[in-house]
């Protein structure tokens, strides 16, 4: 008889999580057909199918989309396991999955590399970029350790601890360097430029200036910081970057950086990680070692 293995697991875990068998075995590092089969295999185990296999991508059946989410816990309970070894075995070691926010990861994360180079030196980073919302889908579904984020992220099940406060900066066209700066109920008629929805320093610059969701004074989203500062140097608009970014975007467009009047629009950058993780303890003495570092 065939007996369920992990390994049936994760291949399904894959196939759920990119609802393409192609793709789902190019992240496997497996033939197609071969995925194909353990997942054949696995329904045969279970006496029910997990799929509707379509021409372009597949449905996961009722029972499918409930066992992807027990898969899921079960994975990472196990992958828990050989952490909570591992963290018997000395200080932090191996691999640290890493992930970074695309408005800090630029400009931060060579520091951060170097500081956690010298904190633990058997450490080895694999950090990876991306927006708030996945990077914690992938936190929660154990695909990552550690998140770098702009806090609060208002999650219970994940730890949160601040590194370090900045403000935003207001960027006009050089030209305007000496003009008075606007009021806050004047930016959005600029206009203001904004980053593409999901990126979660947009939504603070809306919150700051007290706008709606869709900004109707708002001509343009970008999908990066340097995008947005190009655009205020060609002339159009004007918009907010993290202090963090200015002076390495200023170099390359006819800009003025301006620090607004207080209360200033600041975020906190912040470590986050399950709260389930065993090395919780460890990862919070991680997050206060690097937090001196970058303050130092």
């Amino acid at each position: 008889m065939i007996q369920l293995t992990l390994k049936h697991l994760r291949y399904f875990d894959a196939l759920a999580r990119h609802r393409h068998f192609g793709r789902a075995a190019e992240a496997l590092a497996l033939s197609q057909p071969a995925l194909s089969l353990q997942v054949k295999e696995l329904e045969l185990i279970l006496g029910a199918p997990l799929v509707e296999r379509g021409a372009r991508q597949i449905r996961l059946t009722g029972l499918g989309e409930d066992f992807a989410l027990r898969a899921r816990d079960i994975l990472r309970s196990v992958d828990e396991l050989g952490t909570l070894a591992h963290a018997a075995s000395g200080p932090l070691s191996g691999r640290l999955r890493l992930g970074v926010i695309p408005t800090v990861a630029p400009y931060l994360l060579p520091r951060v590399m170097q500081a956690l180079a010298g904190l633990y030196p058997d450490l080895v980073l694999r950090p990876r970029e991306a927006i708030t919302p996945k990077l914690m889908r992938d936190l929660g579904e154990g695909r990552l350790d550690l998140a770098l984020v702009a806090l609060p992220v208002s999650e219970p099940s994940f730890v949160e601890t601040p590194l370090f406060e900045e403000e935003f900066l207001l960027v006009r066209h050089e030209t305007a360097a000496h003009l008075p700066l606007p009021a806050l109920a004047e930016l959005p008629l600029a206009p203001l430029l904004l980053l593409e929805e999901g990126h979660c320093f947009r939504d603070q610059a809306i919150a700051f200036c007290k706008l709606p969701p869709s900004p109707a004074g708002e001509i343009m989203e970008g999908s990066s910081l340097s995008t947005l500062v190009q655009m205020v140097g060609a002339g159009i608009g004007v918009t907010l970057i993290p202090e963090m970014a200015a002076n390495i975007e200023a170099r390359s467009a006819p800009v003025a950086l301006h620090r607004l009047p207080a209360p200033s629009p600041r975020r906190t950058i912040g470590m986050v990680w399950r709260r389930s993780n065993p090395l919780s303890d460890r990862y919070a003495a991680l997050a206060e070692g690097l937090r001196q570092a970058l303050l130092g």
